[in-house]
């Protein structure tokens, strides 16, 4: 269940047939000297930067614009939350601290501690936000 809109926290984009769809789950399989990947990254940073507010020279986050292997993965980095909490809190009316509680309490640690870094569960995160009526 993918969530669109202002007031939504946005997954990572998908290469998988119309959206997040699980029956073609797949990558795009397109590689980095790929004028086509380039050109659409591209367009995902400037999206990206123009719906969160930022400067044209503020770093965007990997996984904001470059799909999952599967293209259904439904977590995105902390740094990429942190980037998107301003828009959600103002589009919902809620403080930016109850926003950073939220997607603490939806951020899956790495595993075992140490193997892999921290992942935001945007799906769990999102029915959070909808669960608070806002």
């Amino acid at each position: 269940m993918h969530r669109n809109g202002e007031k939504y926290f946005h997954p990572r984009p998908s290469a998988a047939g119309n959206g997040y769809d699980a029956a073609n789950s797949s990558g795009s399989n397109l590689g980095r000297t790929s004028q086509k990947s380039n050109d659409a990254i591209k367009e995902r940073i400037e999206a990206y930067r123009k719906e969160n507010g930022l400067k044209e020279t503020d770093a965007v986050p990997a996984d904001a614009v470059t799909a999952s292997g599967s293209g259904l993965d439904p977590h995105i980095s902390l740094r990429n939350a942190e980037l998107q909490t301003a828009r959600v809190a103002k589009t919902r009316n809620l403080g930016e601290e109850k926003v950073r509680a939220l997607i603490q309490q939806n951020t899956d640690r790495a595993d075992l501690g140490v193997l892999g870094e921290p992942g935001v569960n945007v799906l769990r995160l999102n029915l959070a936000l909808d669960a608070l009526g806002k």
